[in-house]
Parts: C-alpha cells; structure tokens; sequence
C-alpha cells in the first residue's frame, strides 16, 4: 500500500490521489514514468518527481522518518507491511504518576522476540533501542506511552512512523480500550493475566517495589507481554480491513 500512497507527496492530497488510482496509477514507477501525462493537482512536478525518487530510497533505507510526516497518524498503516521488517511494537507501564520517573516497565517486540526493560535495571536502554527502527506500534501511545518516555528520556525524538491503533481502529469503528477490543477480535489473555488491567499493574509494581515480590514482578512483564504482543495482531487486522476499504484494486 504505501507504493501506491502519492498523499506524503507536498501539495498532493487525498482527492487527487484517489483521481490518479482511478486514471491506473497504482504505484510510484507508474507516476514516475507517467509524470507529464498524470494530473497531480496542485502539486509542482519537479517536487513530485523529486520526493518519488526519494520515497524509493528511503523505503530501501527503511528510513521512516521520510514518510512520517506525510502519512501523519491517520495514514501510517499503510507503511506497515513494507516497515515491518523495521517495526517495534512499544508499550509501557506505570506506578500512577504522571512523570517520566513513573515509568516502570517499556515491553518492546520486534515480531520475533519479546523484551522488557525495568526500572533500576536497563530501562536506561530503551532510547538506544528504538533508534534502530523505521516504524513503532502502539496503542495510545500519541496519548499516553510516547509523551511519557519523551519525559523519562528528554533528548528522545521519535522521528518513526507511529502507527497508533488506537485512532487507526476507530477508522473501521472500533472503539474501546485495548483489552475490550482483544474480546471483540476474539485475541485472549492467559489465565495469568486474563481481567489485569492498569490498576493492577500499578499494584504489582507496588509489591515488588516495596515488598520484594518477584512473582509481582513476574505477572507483571507477562502482563506487559500480552499488552505488547497482541499489538501484532491488530495492526495487521487494521491494515487488512484499512486497505480493503481505501484501495480494493490492489
């Protein structure tokens, strides 16, 4: 999907876009070497020329500080199948505050192996981390997870493409917190976890923490697991259901 998006193109927007896939341009070679004979709206041909030859080698780069802007929040699904190769999947836990010293736990997935780094352990890592990818999945996070490590970590700039299931699955009218959503999807939670939510996580830190609980701490990462892992699927069931509804010729 994202070689078929031309909105990331400055002075191109949706109306135009969906007039080129209508004309049989599906991708950025077919714009490319139809330049002079596709309209292109407002948009100069010489930007449009020059932002496809470097759309082309920022996606080889998996370079997705490129494409954030242009896809913003509401279009970045649509880089999510050709980033991820370059994806993580980001979710944090708190003990209630609203510091960045409140973080706790940051569950990282690559969609090959689950990680999570802890406070007064190696939650110092994380900057280091997401550094090295192209796109990061999360749910809320534009809310709640990004601005609170922004907070923790005050020289972190996220310049990835944020895929944010929360407002991405409103689109197809789904709405909720990420736990009614997994029931409504038919995704379940291990025994463990099954019915845990914020509050809970926020007591097992507390156990942990102040008591020296290593179950807590545990059940807590198996929490967070679940939070962050289950965010694969989701994201590729709002891609599916996103793409079918905006480009149904691909």
């Amino acid at each position: 999907m994202l070689e078929s998006t031309f909105i990331h193109i400055p002075g191109l927007g949706a109306e135009t876009e969906r007039r080129l896939w209508d004309e049989g341009c599906h991708s950025w070679s077919h714009l490319a070497a139809g330049l002079e004979t596709f309209s292109v709206g407002q948009a100069e041909r010489t930007i449009v020329k020059s932002t496809l030859t470097r759309s082309v080698n920022c996606l080889a780069k998996r370079d997705g500080s490129f494409f954030r802007k242009g896809l913003g929040l509401k279009d970045a699904w649509r880089a999510y199948p050709e980033f991820r190769d370059s994806c993580l999947y980001v979710d944090i836990e708190t003990d209630g505050g609203q510091s960045g010293a409140s973080i706790t736990t940051i569950g990282l997935f690559d969609g090959v192996e689950y990680r999570c780094l802890v406070k007064g352990q190696d939650l110092q890592e994380f900057p280091d981390i997401v550094d090295k990818y192209g796109l990061i999945v999360t749910f809320f996070g534009a809310g709640f997870d990004l601005p609170m490590l922004q907070k923790r970590f005050p020289g972190l700039r996220f310049n990835q493409i944020h895929l944010d299931l929360c407002p991405t699955l409103r689109q197809l009218g789904i709405t909720g917190g990420l736990k009614r959503i997994e029931k409504q999807l038919g995704v379940c939670r291990s025994e463990d976890t099954d019915g845990l939510g914020g509050l809970d996580a926020i007591r097992l830190w507390r156990r942990y923490s102040m008591l020296g609980d290593d179950r807590a701490l545990e059940v807590l990462i198996a929490y967070n697991k679940e939070d962050v892992v289950n965010l694969e699927y989701l994201a590729q069931y709002a891609y599916d259901n996103l793409r079918k509804r905006t480009f149904p010729m691909l």
